[in-house]
């Protein structure tokens, strides 16, 4: 479907252009669907990232960041990127296809990724969230039509359990190693850098993607489009807040995936 509205080609050529947005967290903290850190935002389930930062007093933060010159330069290649390129097709996209019709194709994107949060949900101990994601899962594909519903929430009050393997990593005390701003996938850690390449191994869009690159790379350039149509503005907002931009989006993201693995164990009574 993604495919007949966006031409696969163009979106194989420009995805790297368009991917941005993987990780603030849906993102949305505008990271690859491969990228852990980037995972909550894509998949839909936790976009409070950049309100987050702008809403609450936020307290200092250890960030390893040795490579911040190239990191700084990483940041501003993205941020052009992102006007450049992602915004403009956001835009057209969002003028061509109603919100609803796009939420449902979010909805139908998040649902694809159960694997992901059920396998790290029953990593850290989580056998009752591992149970409500399956419940979700089997709900959503077949009373929500292929997940374009979420009759799981609506219906039956079952909320997302997002977990990925950045975090998984960190509930078990691996830290966060050194900082990267990596082009096109944005913020992330030594962590988040390796869970983003187990989760591939999870991801749907991963078995895509080595099976057929282009058809990967397709799917992945229409859901990043998808989810930024709905929620262009946020990113700005942030920038225009933000004294430095740079120093306030890593330490939002590294507070931010320190405050999900915090929650993660003082919720985990090991179901």
């Amino acid at each position: 479907m993604i495919k007949n509205i966006v031409n696969a080609k163009l979106i194989a050529v420009l995805v790297f252009l368009l991917v941005l947005v993987s990780g603030w967290d849906n993102h949305r903290l505008l990271r690859v669907n491969f990228q852990s850190s980037a995972w909550a935002a894509d998949e839909m389930g936790d976009a409070d990232f950049l309100d987050d930062e702008r809403d609450e007093q936020w307290t200092g933060v250890e960030v390893s960041d040795p490579l911040e010159p190239v990191n700084r330069f990483f940041f501003h290649f993205n941020d052009k990127l992102y006007f450049w390129a992602l915004k403009p097709v956001a835009r057209v996209y969002g003028a061509v296809l109603p919100q609803d019709i796009r939420i449902c194709i979010r909805n139908a994107f998040h649902n694809l990724f159960f694997p992901v949060r059920f396998v790290n949900n029953v990593l850290q101990g989580k056998f009752k969230n591992a149970g409500i994601e399956a419940s979700r899962f089997v709900i959503n594909t077949t009373a929500g039509v292929a997940g374009f519903g979420d009759p799981a929430k609506d219906v039956f009050n079952l909320e997302i359990k997002e977990e990925d393997l950045g975090q998984t990593f960190g509930y078990w005390g691996i830290g966060n190693g050194i900082y990267f701003c990596w082009p096109v996938l944005g913020p992330s850690t030594m962590r988040d850098s390796f869970g983003l390449f187990g989760d591939s191994y999870l991801s749907p869009l991963g078995w895509v993607m080595q099976n057929d690159l282009e058809d990967g790379l397709a799917l992945y350039g229409g859901q990043q489009v998808n989810n930024t149509s709905l929620v262009i503005g946020d990113y700005e907002a942030f920038l225009q807040s933000s004294f430095d931009p740079y120093i306030s989006l890593r330490d939002a993201y590294i507070q931010y995936r320190q405050s999900k693995i915090k929650d993660s164990k003082q919720n985990n009574k090991i179901y």
